[in-house]
């Protein structure tokens, strides 16, 4: 009997000492003071809005090259004969240099045998006017001594009188006249002097080579008038300043460079919907450039109004933003007036002293508390973040 009793008791001891202790705890835990839940705001980095004039930007690319480029071709025979510059490729040269000649013997003596039958027309005709004009005679005179077989015909003095024109036709002195005239330009037609200051692209035929009617001689540019042809996107053409000073970068050649609105085009590429815009650049005093180089064009654009720019990061959709109102997000859309590299400038929505954040935000919500970021915050960013790098 002690046995079963025994057996009975121990169980029923141990579960009531499991419970007060149970109890125990349970009260000590009710006892703990309870913490607050503190809510942190999320700290953002932002801008205060002042609102004020923004001059725009166009930025394009395109080609350097010469606006004069002019094709050298042979109107006459003959063999090819050295100017006073070498004619090779990469040859610079001045404006006047003789590039190059094609014998012109042949051409020559013809000319100057028309200047004899032309000499010899005018002393036919002198006696008569001496004895019939003899004022005109003087000039007519005059005229004679000057001609030479070695300089251009000079101009023909024009008869003061009818009856003068009619002794100077009947001694066929304007048609010998017009015939040495018509055989300069012929022989003018050989010798190729520079029009510009420029350079030799290439030499098709060099010297010694013989030219025919229509022979491709080569080809040469001005230095003194590059530009670019840059494509501008139809849209961004009304935003132009046409009076600006556009600015020019290249990535291979260090340096900046100025140049003009030289023209816009008239029609719009099918393809790239786009205009070409062509940019004088201003050389004089600058670092030289060379025809063919790519170039940045910094072109300068019409100023908005009452406007405040932003990071394009800071856009969200098409046209809404976060700002900072009372200590919590607000998303709010607002007029977008135009979209440029990496930044976006803003007009209606947004009013002086507004809070507009410029970071991208993921994972937040409208209303969510959030702070500005102070120079102090981002001094202890930085500071956590070379301690990790240590």
């Amino acid at each position: 009997m002690m046995q079963i009793k025994k057996t009975f008791i121990i169980p029923v001891a141990i579960m009531l000492v499991s419970v007060l202790i149970t109890m125990a705890l349970f009260r000590l835990k009710n006892d703990q003071p309870k913490r607050k839940h503190i809510t942190r705001s999320k700290i953002v980095e932002a801008r205060v809005v002042q609102l004020k004039s923004i001059p725009t930007e166009i930025t394009v690319y395109g080609r350097l090259v010469s606006s004069e480029t002019v094709s050298l071709v042979s109107e006459v025979s003959g063999t090819i004969e050295r100017g006073t510059v070498p004619f090779l490729p990469g040859q610079s040269f001045k404006k006047g240099d003789l590039l190059l000649k094609i014998d012109d013997r042949q051409v020559r003596y013809d000319l100057n045998g028309l200047k004899s039958d032309f000499l010899n027309a005018l002393t036919a005709v002198l006696p008569e006017l001496n004895v019939d004009f003899p004022e005109a005679y003087r000039t007519y005179q005059d005229y004679f001594e000057r001609i030479s077989f070695k300089q251009p015909l000079p101009s023909l003095p024009e008869a003061s009188d009818q009856k003068i024109k009619l002794f100077l036709t009947r001694f066929n002195v304007y048609k010998l006249y017009f015939s040495v005239k018509n055989q300069e330009i012929r022989l003018s037609k050989h010798y190729f002097y520079a029009p510009f200051d420029g350079s030799i692209v290439s030499a098709d035929l060099r010297v010694g080579s013989t030219a025919r009617a229509g022979s491709k001689l080569g080809q040469i540019i001005n230095l003194g008038s590059l530009e670019v042809e840059a494509p501008v996107p139809a849209q961004d053409i009304g935003w132009i300043d046409l009076h600006g000073t556009v600015q020019l970068t290249s990535s291979e050649i260090p340096g900046r460079w100025n140049g003009k609105i030289a023209r816009i085009g008239k029609a719009i590429d099918e393809k790239t919907q786009s205009i070409p815009v062509y940019i004088r650049l201003n050389s004089r005093g600058q670092k030289p450039l060379y025809s063919g180089v790519f170039l940045t064009a910094h072109i300068p654009g019409k100023s908005v109004d009452n406007a405040f720019m932003i990071p394009r990061r800071a856009l969200y959709g098409k046209s809404n933003i976060y700002l900072i109102k009372d200590g919590k997000l607000e998303y709010r859309p607002v007029e977008v007036l135009r979209r440029q590299a990496g930044e976006v400038i803003l007009g209606a929505g947004i009013q002086n002293g507004d809070t507009v954040v410029t970071e991208i935000l993921q994972g937040v919500a409208e209303g969510m508390p959030v702070k500005m970021r102070s120079a102090s915050d981002a001094d202890q960013a930085g500071g956590r973040q070379g301690s990790a790098r240590q």
